[in-house]
């Protein structure tokens, strides 16, 4: 496989119609990568006593380097998914943050809602961004089309015309309904 259609494979993202659902979805991606770098910044603040109280807590190997590797992945994966620059990599990295986090709610405090909460949607938002990339008003979008020319015109606009399509049938069903 050529590198370059695997690499447009990775950035392109999934074109769903509509302006609406494209702006919520750039929305979303930048509160939570805005809302997610604070946590990277409170590792590195303390990393000894992060990577004590969870990474070693966990008995996973290397606490120190993993505590690192979080901070980082955060510090990095957040911003990146915010601009929507590399969504899916940064996305599934922080997506993978967020299920050690839940699983170390659950360590601590069992199935508590109020501890699993707030990684729970964390994760749950990432994965979806892992998925789903990060949208028509992206930086991937962006390069995807610089890359690939076709890779989204052609797609988009069979979403644009099904999306007419529909608003032309609805207009039909309005018409006749009054």
């Amino acid at each position: 496989m050529n590198p370059l259609n695997l690499f447009v494979k990775v950035l392109k993202p999934t074109v769903a119609p509509g302006l609406l659902v494209q702006s919520s979805w750039a929305i979303l991606r930048l509160v939570a990568g805005i809302m997610m770098v604070h946590n990277g910044i409170d590792k590195l603040a303390d990393i000894e006593s992060f990577a004590e109280s969870y990474v070693a807590f966990l008995g996973l190997p290397f606490p120190i380097f993993l505590s690192y590797v979080a901070a980082y992945t955060e510090l990095i994966g957040a911003p990146l998914v915010a601009l929507g620059i590399f969504t899916r990599p940064a996305a599934l990295g922080l997506f993978s943050t967020m299920m050690v986090a839940c699983y170390h709610h659950y360590i601590v405090a069992g199935f508590n809602i109020p501890y699993l909460e707030l990684s729970s949607i964390y994760a749950g938002v990432f994965l979806f961004f892992a998925i789903n990339g990060g949208g028509l008003f992206s930086f991937d979008a962006l390069f995807t089309n610089i890359i690939d020319k076709n890779a989204l015109s052609g797609r988009e606009k069979v979403v644009m015309r099904l999306e007419r399509a529909l608003q032309a049938e609805e207009a039909t069903e309005e018409a006749t309904a009054a």
